[in-house]
């Protein structure tokens, strides 16, 4: 069953968004983005814009709970709605989704990830105006655009600022920016002493994983680089993950002395935290990539050209100070050249 929380405002919200270009009054608003942790982090920019521009209105968020961390306490979001597909399924659990929203009375709602249940819901609680993308019984939505995401023309965040065009909306060039709260921050903390990590000097950071076989540099490789980034930076060096990355983790620590595995220990937003003491990520196509970007840690991204709904152009690091190393053959990607992209970030750092 979907929870809801109130978020907080112990952060200062972001700036420099664009003033509100219609005069629309909306007063109740519902952004929708359920999908993995790396593409909630770049909807985050046109959220933030929904926001800005209906001053004084009130924003809810249906998102999953594992990216629900990365907002609450933010001063933006004043509603997150949790969503699991497998909490959420079945007729009872989507019935009393209908009702809340019914209840909340929203003038306008967001559909950034195409799915017929998100369209059936909005329509059945009866939101005025509801906005996404012309798939999955695109025919409940009044506000809709062709989704032409596949085609890899533009970045993630430029597709989902697409879709504010479509209700009038022009949006800024934000950055998706995520507020680490305190908790949190000390939780990693905590984490780190118990563990004798000194986190001070700051780490060069690995994700050396992937969701999708076809973006992955080879492991060996990562392996090799780690080696060499060790002899530089002795004991300054980690492997990130999530829980599911774990096992694999533990492996490839195993098998270079030094290394400090740190996959599957934080929760998201202890992992954003973790991100702001680093110096850089070096990273295959994958979440961490957007979560270190969104906090302003530079990153060091690995990407397969040639398939264009997922080359860099589309999904790398959104904001400055980031490099993409980007090549159809992944195994010409050299640890030279990954190591020499390194040290220009960290000699500009």
């Amino acid at each position: 069953m979907a929870s809801a929380g109130i978020c907080g405002s112990a952060a200062t919200p972001p700036e420099n968004l664009n003033h509100p270009v219609i005069s629309k009054e909306i007063k109740n608003i519902l952004a929708i983005r359920t999908d993995r942790f790396g593409e909630f982090i770049l909807t985050l920019p046109a959220i933030y814009a929904l926001k800005e521009s209906f001053p004084g209105s009130r924003l809810a968020l249906i998102a999953h709970p594992y990216s629900a961390q990365l907002v609450c306490g933010n001063g933006i979001i004043d509603e997150v709605i949790e969503y699991e597909d497998s909490r959420c399924a079945g007729i009872i659990p989507t019935l009393g989704l209908i009702h809340k929203i019914k209840k909340s009375k929203f003038d306008l709602a967001v559909v950034f990830n195409p799915k017929k249940k998100f369209h059936l819901i909005t329509f059945l609680a009866g939101i005025p105006i509801r906005a996404g993308y012309d798939r999955k019984w695109g025919f409940l939505l009044n506000k809709k655009i062709k989704d032409l995401k596949s085609s890899g023309a533009k970045h993630e965040v430029e597709y989902n600022f697409d879709l504010l065009r479509a209700i009038g909306i022009n949006p800024g060039k934000t950055t998706p920016r995520i507020y680490v709260e305190k908790k949190a921050e000390e939780r990693m903390l905590r984490l780190l002493a118990e563990q004798g990590i000194d986190h001070k000097s700051g780490f060069i950071v690995l994700h050396p994983w992937t969701s999708d076989p076809v973006k992955q540099w080879p492991v060996e490789n990562f392996s090799q680089l780690a080696g060499r980034l060790l002899k530089e930076f002795p004991g300054r060096v980690a492997v990130i993950g999530g829980k599911e990355e774990a096992g694999r983790s533990e492996s490839f620590c195993a098998a270079v002395a030094g290394l400090v595995n740190l996959a599957g220990k934080f929760t998201l937003s202890e992992s954003a935290a973790f991100l702001t003491t680093c110096r850089c990520l070096i990273s295959n196509d994958s979440g961490p990539v957007h979560l270190a970007a969104a906090v302003g840690l530079p990153v060091a991204a690995i990407f397969r050209s040639g398939i264009p709904g997922k080359s860099a152009k589309r999904w790398g690091p959104w904001g400055e100070n980031h490099i993409v190393i980007e090549k159809d053959n992944l195994r010409e990607i050299t640890v030279d050249e990954v190591l020499e992209k390194v040290h220009l970030i960290l000699k500009s750092n």
